[in-house]
């Protein structure tokens, strides 16, 4: 290869690598600011000449308010933007199969752990960068998310698009009992508890009194199925802030609240790398792994919960143990749940 053309190679990598760091950029930025940006938009059209506009979204938006909580409005071509394989190339993130989903029925998929921003559940299930529908044909994914974020305006629209819901009670029995078969809801099990506490090294799971999404699974004949994703707690460094501690208890209070704990992060820089939003671009494999078969009880009583719960951690651990070592970690990686 002559110098010219090693140059040329070299220009289109580094092109191909400002891409890939600018679509996790905006991925970052919509996550923290995009909600709050859309909304004060919309406030600020009321004040112009093109007010009427205002006027005619929030009087369609009063009459489109349950549509999050009925399955939503996604669209294909969303998912499928190119920015999204960027997205996904910048880390990169990979999806593993490891058995079938029949279309024929209805799935709960636990998503451990949360990380920051859960970078490869929003990757592998709200979009087609990793080719989710061709993995897993006739499966619709339902990203579950906080439900405050599907009252603001035109942020709501861009969640519904990529095939996100509520993760409130619901939205989610709306998916399993009136939308068909095929559905594959997907709960971040761990929340803020789990979020507040994710660093690099640490393989540690918020699941032992986390029950309600296999009562959800038990009452509609849901099959549980665990998810792993490895590297997800790598792409940040966080200020880990001690229990009792100020800083602890002002994302508490904030959580309870609100209904999402801020985290303090560091990442590296678009063109600098000492500090920035960006994630590391450290690789992500999800690891999907095989349906616990879950027979459907109404009003389930405590003691049938608590035996698919069982199987649930069993289950995540064994994925865990099954999967570390060829994911990077060494034999000595242990997963711990509290």
């Amino acid at each position: 290869m002559s110098s010219l053309e090693k140059q040329k190679v070299c220009e289109k990598s580094k092109s191909k690598e400002f891409i890939e760091k600018i679509s996790v950029l905006q991925w970052v930025l919509t996550f923290l600011a995009m909600g709050i940006f859309c909304t004060l938009f919309v406030v600020y059209l009321m004040f112009t000449s093109l007010w009427i506009l205002s006027v005619i979204y929030f009087t369609w938006l009063i009459m489109d308010w349950d549509t999050p909580e009925k399955g939503g409005r996604r669209f294909s071509w969303v998912r499928r933007w190119s920015v999204w394989r960027h997205f996904r190339d910048y880390y990169p993130i990979k999806l593993v199969k490891t058995a079938e989903l029949s279309p024929h029925k209805n799935y709960v998929l636990g998503y451990h752990p949360h990380g920051i921003m859960c970078a490869g559940a929003f990757s592998n299930f709200s979009t087609e960068a990793t080719n989710f529908s061709v993995t897993f044909p006739g499966i619709r994914p339902y990203l579950a998310t906080l439900a405050g974020m599907f009252k603001l305006p035109l942020y709501r629209e861009y969640l519904m698009s990529a095939g996100m819901c509520p993760v409130s009670k619901p939205s989610l029995e709306y998916i399993l009992s009136q939308n068909g078969t095929g559905n594959a809801v997907v709960i971040v099990t761990g929340g803020a508890a789990e979020s507040l506490n994710c660093t690099s090294g640490l393989n540690q799971l918020v699941l032992k009194n986390r029950k309600g999404f296999v009562k959800l699974a038990v009452e509609y004949g849901a099959d549980l199925v665990p998810v792993y994703s490895f590297g997800e707690n790598e792409i940040f460094q966080q200020v880990i802030f001690e229990p009792g501690s100020w800083g602890r208890s002002l994302q508490t209070a904030f959580y309870k609240y609100i209904g999402f704990a801020p985290c303090i992060f560091k990442g590296k820089g678009v063109l600098l790398s000492q500090w920035g939003l960006l994630p590391f671009p450290t690789q992500i494999i999800t690891v999907v792994g095989k349906p616990i078969s879950v027979q459907e009880v109404k009003n389930a009583p405590k003691e049938v919960v608590d035996h698919y719960h069982k199987l649930y951690m069993d289950a995540v651990l064994e994925l865990f143990n099954d999967y570390k070592q060829e994911c990077g970690l060494t034999e000595q990686h242990e997963l711990k749940i509290i």
